[in-house]
């Protein structure tokens, strides 16, 4: 099998995987300067850069490329260290960049009312495949969504049967109402999805998650959602709101660990260190985060 069409067929999965490839030797090596070895999720490999322990070594920095999402390079050298003897007669040196392959980043937006609109356009802009639900034909169309990989005109319970998100994809909700947030959020919980994010107040938030826990949903399935939804940025219009969105979107995929101004009450929730006080969860709402 071909490592190349492998790659494609990974990523039309929703699947991850890093390949290894030599890109520098000096001296002798059991392989050859841009021998390939993809890893996939699953452990599993195709291709060699030479078997042994430098292989192993590969192989381990592959799952650890792909759960970051970061490229590394490794050095190895066969002359010094006896761990990397292969038997034969090497004592070169060589360099292996191992980069990770990644799925398409499918953002479902559940909504096609006026946030939506600019969160498709600057989500696409970002590298998004964009998808957009909403039981209107009249705002869920081509028209509106020109370039949107699929625009779904259904109920959002018939469309939700159909949808399986991977666990790279992300939804957004932002309908045109608190009942149909709650219907899609009950879905979406309960997805593998990568995230999930709603629009709306606080107090519309936690009143949605109170119901949903009432229904019999876990507690804990809350504690990943982020809504409000966005980076706090003092966004108002809905141009702006969906750059706000869209820059938390971009802090997940690229795994960012630095403490960043989420809009979500969960995630703006710091314990009290060194006698300075948290942001409380009942801090007031902030302006222009309505649904839409």
């Amino acid at each position: 099998m071909d490592i190349y069409e492998e790659i494609v067929r990974l990523r039309q999965d929703g699947r991850r995987g890093a390949v290894a490839t030599i890109v520098n030797v000096r001296g002798s090596i059991p392989s050859f300067k841009t021998a390939k070895m993809l890893v996939r999720d699953d452990g599993s490999i195709l291709g060699t850069i030479g078997g042994g322990c430098v292989e192993a070594e590969v192989w381990q920095a592959a799952r650890e490329v792909m759960e970051a999402e970061r490229p590394r390079t490794l050095t190895f050298d066969l002359n010094n260290d006896p761990k990397y003897d292969t038997g034969l007669i090497c004592g070169g040196t060589l360099e292996v960049f191992i980069e990770p392959i990644l799925p398409p980043a499918e953002l479902y937006i559940f909504g096609a009312g006026h946030v939506a609109a600019s969160l498709y356009k600057v989500a696409r802009i970002a590298g998004f495949d964009v998808t957009v639900v909403d039981d209107r034909e009249t705002y869920a169309n081509r028209e509106r969504f020109p370039e949107a990989h699929q625009v779904i005109a259904e109920d959002f319970d018939e469309a939700m049967a159909k949808i399986k998100p991977a666990e790279s994809s992300y939804i957004v909700i932002v309908t045109r109402g608190h009942r149909d947030d709650m219907r899609v959020l009950r879905w979406a919980v309960q997805t593998p999805a990568h995230y999930v994010g709603m629009i709306g107040s606080r107090r519309k938030t936690i009143g949605i998650f109170e119901e949903l826990k009432k229904e019999g949903l876990p507690a804990p399935l809350f504690e990943r959602v982020h809504a409000p939804v966005g980076l706090d940025i003092g966004a108002v219009t809905p141009e702006e709101i969906a750059v706000a969105i869209v820059s938390e979107l971009i802090a997940r995929r690229r795994n960012v660990e630095r403490e960043l101004p989420h809009m979500s009450w969960f995630h703006r929730r710091r314990p009290v260190e060194s006698g300075r006080p948290g942001i409380s969860a009942e801090a007031p709402d902030k302006p222009g985060k309505s649904s839409s």
